[in-house]
């Protein structure tokens, strides 16, 4: 049985106090509430506060992931993070390829791939983002488009390697707009990329990878998103910086 995965990508959002109080806040609404035994719950904080959250969550049930990773291994690279770094640090997660830093910094399928491989290389789990814009939605293209990504970004790998990866679909048109892709729109695009992960790989592993729902989840929508066959959970923006959302969310399954 596939994990269910509730990442939370807090993107670049809260002082060191509000990061604090958040993760207090969603340590105290696990006391409180129990998770299924096969949801795993994910926390994805700035850079400057991934020690911090990870020293919470060596006392409650949650995992930490970083928002990004350098392509390269280490050097002269002022201002990046490497695998490597994280690693030393324990961290178990890491989001690449998202629509922002497609869109802002430029990273093509090529540069997700490699560092798909840094973070395999250091015990990482990738959570690789896929996802159309409008104008390609609106074209007809999306399927093609995710196709494409899934192709560049990933099948390079091994079949054991695979197994490592998480993959979140974002219908890039639908984060940050209030817009949520209909529980149709969605399942059709999970369908896809698991059907594509079963033509390379065979359907075993196809099913034994988790694949996230990353548009404008919340907790009001995410119970029907949830109960499509092919969506395991969510990568959640806006709504993981309330823990009371958050595990609201992460309750939905």
């Amino acid at each position: 049985m596939r994990k269910h995965i509730v990442a939370g990508n807090w993107k670049m959002n809260c002082t060191f106090t509000e990061a604090d109080e958040l993760v207090e806040g969603i340590m105290e609404q696990l006391e409180q509430k129990d998770l299924d035994s096969n949801t795993i719950l994910v926390v994805c904080p700035p850079y400057p506060y991934l020690e911090m959250t990870t020293d919470y969550a060596n006392d409650s049930y949650f995992a930490v992931g970083a928002q990004n990773v350098a392509a390269e291994e280490r050097g002269a690279f002022t201002g990046e993070v490497s695998a490597e770094m994280l690693e030393s640090m324990e961290i178990d997660y890491c989001i690449v390829g998202h629509s922002e830093r497609r869109a802002y910094y430029g990273e093509t399928d090529r540069v997700v791939a490699t560092k798909v491989d840094r973070l395999l290389a250091h015990g990482l789990k990738p959570i690789v983002c896929v996802g159309e814009v409008l104008e390609e939605r609106e074209a007809g293209r999306q399927l093609e488009v995710v196709k494409t990504q899934v192709e560049q970004s990933l099948f390079h790998l091994s079949a054991e390697q695979m197994q490592e990866v998480v993959i979140a679909y974002e219908p890039v048109w639908a984060i940050g707009t209030g817009k949520t892709a209909t529980p149709e729109q969605a399942q059709e695009i999970h369908a896809h990329i698991r059907s594509l992960l079963a033509g390379k790989y065979g359907q075993a592993v196809a099913d034994e990878i988790s694949i996230l729902y990353g548009g404008s989840c919340k907790p009001s929508n995410a119970k029907e998103l949830f109960a499509c066959p092919d969506i395991d959970g969510g990568l959640i923006g806006g709504a993981s910086l309330k823990a009371d959302d958050f595990i609201a969310i992460a309750l939905s399954f």
